[in-house]
């Protein structure tokens, strides 16, 4: 699959750069990043050179398509489809550098890449799960923000720098509403 760029209003998806690098790898020292995704600890720059090396191979290959979200000049996150089974399905992923939290960026960049997985000229995609470590409340309000229906705990089903944890997981349809919803998991 070619690498296709996304635009919003204030943000642009696209293949991550060589140029990203010291972004990514300042952003990877974060303990939130480090805590909750399956970033490797401690975070050396070469894992973020390899990273970059690897987006458009995986891009091509069509099961993992991840984006560098950008506003202007600034590196502020990444986000992409993971595991795209070609069945219909795939896991959406994403993580924010911590300078740039807050202010909607991600939920922007969340609700086109979205809409590109479920439309016939994206993915084509009839559902996305979101996975997370329990515990990581950013990562679910986004996904509840998104539309995503709460599904239940998997316990221990999630591998990552600290061994097993449980796990949160919710599924959007191409057919549901999007408007935010209410998890019962967490009381507002």
């Amino acid at each position: 699959m070619e690498p296709v760029i996304l635009r919003t209003p204030r943000l642009e998806l696209s293949l991550s750069r060589a140029d990203d690098v010291d972004a990514i790898y300042e952003a990877c020292q974060d303990p939130d990043i480090q805590r909750y995704t399956p970033v490797p600890v401690p975070y050396e720059r070469q894992h973020a050179v390899d990273f970059v090396e690897r987006v458009a191979g995986d891009w091509e290959a069509g099961q993992h398509l991840t984006w560098a979200i950008r506003e202007g000049e600034h590196l502020v996150g990444t986000l992409g489809f993971y595991r795209v089974d070609g069945r219909g399905a795939g896991e959406i992923g994403y993580w924010m550098a911590p300078r740039f939290r807050g202010g909607g960026r991600l939920r922007e960049a969340g609700e086109a890449a979205v809409d590109w997985a479920f439309s016939p000229e994206g993915l084509g995609l009839a559902r996305i799960e979101w996975r997370a470590v329990v515990g990581n409340v950013g990562s679910a309000k986004l996904a509840r923000t998104l539309g995503f229906r709460y599904e239940g705990l998997l316990r221990q089903a999630l591998t990552g720098s600290r061994g097993r944890d449980d796990g949160w997981i919710a599924g959007l349809l191409a057919t549901d509403d999007r408007r935010p919803q209410q998890w019962s998991v967490f009381e507002d």
